[in-house]
């Protein structure tokens, strides 16, 4: 049978899949008492049926998991995804929400730790592998993306498009004519939508976008060090920038230290602007300009969503941004 022959029931899967209908319930509504392949077989079968899962009522979510990948498991990436995790946990407690954290990778084993955890919902905060989500959708719970878009799937996310596009214009309208970049690898939705909106700014002021003045960290090294090593490349250049737009605050901070240490003075020599505003940024040799976002109420409007849209829609969330202007623009 298929979905174009007729509605799928509960017992026509029951059928195909050789099990009680008591036991295709309670796969369908991830209730215990099932082994994982058990549930896994009864969900693919149910799928390839063409079953409409949107029949299913929705239960009461308790039970939420958040869900950081090992990558951003990081002292440089903790002062942005701390804030967002905080801000779901304050959601969730006012929801009498349970929730639980886990740092996760693709060869940890997914499936064991979450029938641990056993979540009604998981929120993924950050950048996960296509992969890694086609293998949590698999569990049939509802997902929310935060700070991460993939098409299927729900997201809430910075305004990060127009975060590169105002920290660019600002550096231009002070009359910076070589604008740097720095950024992480573009496969990230976040760095690749911050350096959109920087090129967006160049070519709206009429400013050709030079490829020598990007700077893309390379992979599997620190931010501390990669970020160093692009400002070092940016600042060996016959005509190195005299600004530079960083995709976040702690590559900004580094590539600040290093122009320090090469004799350059901030901002007269090099203006610097990050993103993200984290509790660091006003700590530097200079306080630093730099995009705010309120980082708890992402992690807030990820819960809030994942509440929401629990019927199979697909919702897509911008949370705004505002350029905040420090001593590492302006004198």
């Amino acid at each position: 049978m298929t979905a174009a022959s007729g509605a799928v029931t509960i017992r026509d899967i029951a059928r195909v899949a050789g099990v009680s209908a008591g036991t295709i319930s309670r796969a369908l509504k991830n209730e215990p008492g099932l082994t994982e392949s058990t549930r896994q077989m009864v969900l693919n079968t149910a799928r390839d049926l063409g079953y409409d899962f949107c029949k299913l009522r929705p239960k009461r979510l308790r039970r939420l998991t958040f869900l950081l990948h090992r990558q951003h498991n990081t002292a440089a990436s903790s002062p942005f995804y701390s804030p967002v995790l905080h801000g779901a946990e304050e959601a969730c407690r006012k929801q009498g929400i349970v929730l639980s954290f886990m740092a996760v990778g693709p060869a940890d084993g997914l499936a064991d730790q979450l029938r641990i955890h056993a979540p009604d919902g998981i929120v993924c905060a950050g950048f996960f592998e296509p992969e890694l989500l086609t293998a949590l959708r698999g569990t049939g719970k509802p997902i929310v993306l935060i700070d991460m878009k993939l098409r299927g799937y729900s997201s809430v996310n910075p305004d990060n498009m127009m975060g590169g596009y105002l920290a660019a214009k600002h550096l231009i309208e002070r009359g910076r004519e070589r604008v740097g970049l720095i950024c992480g690898s573009l496969s990230h939705y976040s760095i690749r939508e911050r350096a959109r909106g920087y090129r967006q700014a160049l070519f709206d002021a009429g400013i050709l976008a030079d490829p020598r003045l990007e700077a893309i960290m390379p992979d599997g090294v620190d931010l501390e060090t990669g970020a160093w090593e692009a400002m070092e490349s940016l600042l060996a250049l016959p005509k190195p920038p005299d600004a530079l737009f960083c995709y976040n605050d702690s590559a900004a901070l580094v590539a600040m230290r290093c122009c320090l240490t090469k004799g350059l003075k901030v901002p007269h020599d090099i203006s610097i602007v990050g993103f993200d505003d984290i509790s660091t940024a006003v700590l530097g040799h200079r306080p630093l300009t730099t995009l705010r976002i309120n980082k708890k109420e992402l992690g807030a409007m990820g819960v809030e969503l994942l509440l929401n849209c629990r019927n199979g829609a697909i919702e897509e969330q911008v949370s705004p941004v505002e350029l905040v202007v420090r001593a590492s623009t302006v004198c």
